[in-house]
């Protein structure tokens, strides 16, 4: 179910503009409008869960995570990337709907907190 007041379903439902990289029947990649790196993509299931504690659709998560991977060799990201599902505040979690973010392009820290 969609929430009004939430970003993401508003791109989703195409009440928002976005750079729409890839869209099946469960999900989306959208470019972040903050990259932290030079490539930050966020994958996003188009069922609005608050986050992946909420999400017990196995099918979906693998989807997501198939299609990350995919995304990552479209654009180029050979030498590694990362994937990040934020869970809460305290994780960083600024957008309360489930999304993986994809991100590439440059050296990542250790440990990334």
């Amino acid at each position: 179910m969609a929430k009004q007041n939430c970003i993401f379903c508003q791109i989703i439902a195409g009440e928002l503009k976005a750079t729409i990289l890839w869209e099946d029947d469960s999900a989306i990649a959208i470019r972040d409008l903050y990259p932290q790196a030079p490539t930050h993509l966020l994958i996003i299931p188009k069922e609005h869960y608050t986050d992946i504690t909420e999400c017990k659709d196995g099918l979906l998560i693998g989807n997501m995570l198939k299609q990350a991977a995919s995304l990552a060799s479209q654009e180029d990201l050979s030498n590694g990337f990362r994937l990040i599902i934020n869970t809460g505040p305290q994780a960083g979690q600024t957008v309360a709907h489930l999304h993986i973010h994809l991100l590439g392009g440059r050296n990542m820290q250790w440990p990334p907190g």
